[in-house]
């Protein structure tokens, strides 16, 4: 009798069959950030699971070519992995995928040649130059801890003139702007891990919008100033030396007993017929003789 072989689907319902690996298996890697991705198995009415493994430079020449699974990528449904964290080292790493229906299982699918991450693509950093009055600043996209930048800016018109500022801030103050001319900024990234640079952004400028109205409203407000204390300082040393006065030399004030009475007025009558001739004298004797003539009456 005459045998034909089994297709592709019947060769899947026998049990102890092996399912077909993974193909299609590549990485994209995008400023230091790896990814592992390849082409679904399909499985009729299942649900494929996957499990991707790595090898480093150490497992294959130190520990005997072994593989080190990935947990993150274990027993999976995606088919895209994010390798990241496991890629630590900038040597050729290999890595593969196996498929998983049940207790069935794959051959595993290998990567064609082996991956870098020196080969990582950088992309210039997003950024927006800001004019804060007349502070010029730049913010730069957050592009991990390990991402620095490179920024270079100068005055328009004047590009032989350019100064760098190298910074891993996400916000860099980079210069004092001058009233008049336009300031432009341009940036790349840098990874000290692969010793790599990314191209420049586009350039962008900026005019130093507001700058020359913030030193009118800080002139205005100084004169000002100014004014109020010409104003308030005759005043305030008027007050003071009246406050020293009264606090170094008050005014004395006598006690009653100690001031001398007015002595009383002294009346003289004249007649009538004396009127026109009478001369009116006034004649006050000091309180000393007073004293004696009362003295002699009272002996």
């Amino acid at each position: 009798s005459s045998t034909f072989p089994m297709t592709l689907e019947q060769s899947i319902e026998c049990e102890d069959a092996l399912l077909p690996a993974p193909q299609n298996i590549s990485i994209l890697s995008t400023n230091m950030k790896h990814f592992l991705s390849w082409s679904p198995v399909i499985v009729q009415g299942e649900t494929v699971r996957y499990s991707v493994e790595f090898q480093g430079e150490y497992e294959r020449d130190y520990a005997n070519e072994s593989w080190i699974p990935i947990c993150e990528c274990s027993l999976i449904t995606a088919t895209v992995c994010n390798i990241t964290e496991d890629i630590s080292a900038t040597v050729a790493y290999n890595l593969r995928v196996r498929a998983d229906v049940g207790t069935r299982r794959s051959e595993w699918g290998t990567l064609k040649g082996f991956f870098n991450r020196i080969t990582t693509s950088l992309t210039p950093p997003l950024m927006k130059v800001i004019a804060d009055g007349c502070h010029l600043l730049v913010e730069l996209e957050d592009m991990g801890p390990a991402f620095q930048f490179c920024v270079l800016y100068w005055k328009k018109g004047q590009e032989s003139r350019q100064k760098v500022v190298k910074d891993a801030s996400s916000v860099v103050h980079l210069d004092t702007m001058e009233a008049g001319p336009d300031y432009c900024v341009k940036a790349q990234t840098y990874v000290e891990a692969i010793n790599r640079s990314s191209s420049f952004s586009q350039t962008q400028c900026v005019g130093a919008q507001g700058g020359t109205s913030m030193w009118l409203v800080t002139a205005l407000i100084v004169s000002a100033g100014f004014a109020m204390a010409a104003l308030t300082l005759p005043f305030l040393t008027w007050k003071t030396s009246k406050i020293l006065q009264y606090s170094c030399c008050p005014a004395a004030v006598l006690p009653d007993t100690l001031k001398v009475s007015e002595p009383p007025p002294q009346l003289i009558l004249c007649g009538s017929e004396e009127t026109e001739q009478c001369d009116l004298k006034v004649h006050v004797m000091p309180s000393e003789e007073v004293l004696r003539l009362w003295i002699q009456e009272t002996l």
